[in-house]
């Protein structure tokens, strides 16, 4: 069975840092592309980062680049999202995600139950 288990949200003020993590079980972890996605209120669900195995192959939202990195850690199943130089349009609840093939070429999304992020003075 599929797990992603998001934790490390909080809230924090503008201009400080939280690092998310999103641990895994059920599949292959050092196999598939991992990514970040977040939901602001109101608004529908985003692109934040992703990375590939080897880690060095990583992707960011525009929004992103520069403030946030995304990291795994294949040996713990564990995904990461440090985000520093955080501003209050960063509020969203963030989500790990992972799409998955099977033999037959089937794709399967899962997605974590999600970590709030709130930026505010």
């Amino acid at each position: 069975q599929v797990q992603l288990v998001e934790s490390g949200g909080g809230l924090v003020q503008p201009g400080g840092s939280l690092r998310l993590s999103c641990e895994t079980a059920g599949f292959a972890f050092h196999d598939f592309t991992m990514k970040w996605y977040r939901q602001a209120p109101g608004k529908g669900r985003e692109f934040v980062a992703a990375v590939g195995n080897p880690a060095f192959h990583t992707d960011y939202a525009e929004s992103v680049v520069g403030r946030f990195t995304i990291s795994r850690y294949n040996t713990r199943r564990t995904l990461y999202l440090q985000m520093n130089s955080l501003k209050p349009e960063d509020t969203a609840v963030y989500y790990c995600n992972v799409r998955l093939e099977d033999l037959d070429g089937r794709e399967y999304e899962y997605w974590g139950q999600g970590t709030q992020v709130t930026v505010s003075s």
